[in-house]
């Protein structure tokens, strides 16, 4: 297998990443919609329409805060600090400014509806499909793991054996996207607990792969790392000062007379 991995568009080659990134967005945002008239939605359009704007703008300025803090001397040295920021970007960046994001939006417009739960599954499809472009550019962006002898070392471009962070990444993710859905279909939860526990779960698993992963290191961990533990942290903050967001209960099995 050659990485990149591309197709030839008018005789030059083009990485399928290019194509996968936009097309997992498209297909996630499709898919929320999906669920939106299937499932129906507690908040009105004006508001939702408000909370998606606030998601948008939040995700793109995390990702590309926490992007471009992601090697210091890098950033520091790059002569124009403006590109550099827009050219590089995170996913868990992503989430958190998507969050930070959604709730300055409802502080602003009064909104106190649980407002997350309905863009998990997209959020994981999306990631999914994006992870397979990741991968197809090998250590052609960083999101390739380090040298290993462990079994699923795969050469991604070099000499070495590599962890291939993005293919554990798309195992995760739809073992996530199992338990969650088993967890929902046999519980009742609190509005927007699923959202929460997505969030957690993710960062949580962010943290411990980037043991795997080059970066640059303060204290001993990544900024990807201390952006995990920041997510973290929140959510316990969230409960202990709101335990009630967490509540869950076990569904009762339906008797039949």
């Amino acid at each position: 297998m050659q990485f990149p991995i591309s197709f030839t568009l008018f005789g030059e080659p083009v990485p399928w990443h290019v194509v996968i990134e936009p097309l997992a967005m498209l297909i996630g945002f499709r898919y929320y919609a999906w669920l939106r008239k299937r499932q129906g939605d507690a908040i009105e359009n004006n508001s939702r329409t408000w909370i998606i704007i606030g998601a948008i703008f939040g995700a793109l300025a995390g990702s590309r805060l926490i992007g471009g803090l992601e090697n210091i001397p890098q950033m520091l040295a790059a002569p124009n600090k403006w590109l550099y920021f827009y050219q590089n970007k995170t996913v868990l960046g992503g989430f958190l400014g998507g969050l930070a994001g959604v709730e300055i939006i409802k502080k602003i417009t009064g909104e106190k509806r649980n407002s997350g739960d309905l863009f998990v599954y997209p959020l994981l499809l999306a990631l999914i499909i994006g992870r397979t472009g990741c991968f197809a550019m090998g250590i052609y962006e960083e999101t390739y793991g380090l040298p290993t002898t462990f079994i699923t070392g795969m050469h991604l471009g070099d000499q070495w054996l590599r962890h291939p962070v993005a293919l554990y990444e798309i195992a995760f993710l739809l073992l996530l996207w199992i338990v969650l859905k088993r967890f929902q279909q046999t519980h009742i939860l609190a509005g927007g607990l699923l959202f929460k526990l997505f969030i957690i779960a993710y960062c949580i698993f962010r943290f411990m792969l980037d043991y795997l992963k080059p970066h640059y290191s303060i204290a001993g961990l990544s900024v990807i790392q201390i952006t995990s533990l920041a997510g973290i942290c929140y959510y316990a903050w969230l409960f202990i000062i709101n335990k009630t967001v967490f509540l869950f209960s076990k569904k009762q099995p339906l008797h039949h007379a």
